[in-house]
């Protein structure tokens, strides 16, 4: 199961605390990758957060991702499930 996940940290909530627990992202995504649950992050341009494409076994399996988090407490979560895109030709099948 592929699910886009958009994080965003409220600029409001920017304290010393919370940059140190943004600076723990990059390792964290590490182990991620390392387990191939996290397949792609990206940096949103003129976000304070990212969108990470995550690759689980279970909605449960996110949720303990995200709870693990570093900004996990910090953030607001924009969570889209994902499916492969199929053409056109393989979803219209003419009528017998």
């Amino acid at each position: 199961m592929k699910f886009l996940v958009i994080w965003e940290i409220d600029i409001a909530m920017l304290k010393p605390e919370i940059v140190k627990m943004v600076m723990k992202m990059p390792e964290y995504a590490k182990k991620l990758h390392v387990t191939k649950k996290l397949s792609a992050r990206y940096h949103i341009i003129g976000k304070h957060g990212g969108a990470w494409i995550y690759d689980v076994d279970s909605n449960e399996e996110l949720e303990r991702f995200l709870a693990l988090s570093p900004v996990y407490n910090f953030s607001r979560y924009t969570i889209y499930a994902l499916a492969e895109m199929e053409t056109p030709a393989e979803i219209i099948q003419p009528l017998e």
